[in-house]
């Protein structure tokens, strides 16, 4: 059996600080064989850089997945052909830079992680993902049954329509981008774990990881503002799959949601 976790957009710094505390404590803890993270908020709360996909990639995560806002930190275009496990949707137009699927070797068979956005509601709107997944699970399936795919999209009828459409042909699909996370986790009956949204991993006491009152003010005043990431204690949110590693069958999902508790970090030495 290999045991999956699975973690939702990471907001700005407190998200980024408690996953990067976090991932090798539950993989040791927990048995966590590999983790997959949401990154496209982890810079400020848009977008994701070079200097943090690195330090997630050193604290034990092995793929980060995004979404809309994956270019919006500029030096990442440059990046991303450089680092295969930093994935962009996979949907997007043939030349972006970038990869939206990756295969990797683990010491229980090989893992396929697929990252996806929706069209509906959404920008850009992309390549329609039905037809792309068609493609690449069929292609990704010739390596490997265990397939994740990161469902990026607006609206539930559409996470739970990829859900339907790829269940028997993938592990699980879990749906990020609203920053709630859903309790409809289950496993299909062609075997394939689902979760609508897997929420996020930021500041609870906020507005989707965001400072309450700007937020507030903006429904009130319909005026341009700026949203903040919030600060105060953080949330974890996201899913602990446990999937047959020789048919790729879900076997379990788990929702993950828990207030993060900063280790004790020893006092600095007292100055001569």
């Amino acid at each position: 059996m290999l045991k999956l976790l699975f973690l939702g957009d990471i907001i700005g710094e407190p998200g980024r600080r408690a996953v990067i505390d976090m991932v090798p404590v539950w993989k040791k803890d927990r048995g966590i064989d590999f983790v997959i993270v949401n990154g496209e908020n982890s810079a400020g709360g848009r977008g994701i850089t070079p200097r943090i996909t690195i330090d997630l990639l050193r604290a034990g995560v092995a793929v980060i997945t995004t979404g809309d806002h994956v270019w919006d930190q500029k030096d990442l275009a440059s990046f991303i052909d450089t680092e295969p496990r930093l994935l962009r949707p996979v949907n997007y137009p043939e030349g972006v830079p970038g990869q939206g699927v990756i295969v990797l070797d683990t010491p229980k068979g090989k893992v396929g992680v697929i990252n996806v956005q929706g069209r509906t509601f959404m920008q850009p709107s992309l390549d329609n993902p039905f037809h792309v997944l068609d493609r690449v699970v069929a292609k990704m399936r010739e390596e490997t049954s265990v397939i994740f795919v990161d469902a990026h999209a607006e609206t539930t009828s559409e996470k739970i329509a990829i859900g339907r459409f790829l269940d028997g042909r993938v592990s699980a699909v879990v749906g990020t981008h609203t920053h709630t996370q859903t309790a409809d986790e289950r496993v299909f009956p062609g075997g394939t774990a689902f979760l609508c949204d897997a929420g996020m991993c930021g500041p609870t006491e906020s507005i989707l990881g965001r400072s309450i009152e700007p937020i507030i003010q903006r429904f009130i005043h319909s005026m341009p503002v700026s949203f903040p990431v919030a600060h105060g204690p953080v949330t974890l949110c996201g899913a602990v799959i446990e999937i047959d590693e020789t048919t790729g069958r879900a076997l379990s999902i788990q929702r993950v949601a828990e207030v993060y508790q900063p280790p004790e970090r020893p006092a600095p030495a007292p100055q001569p």
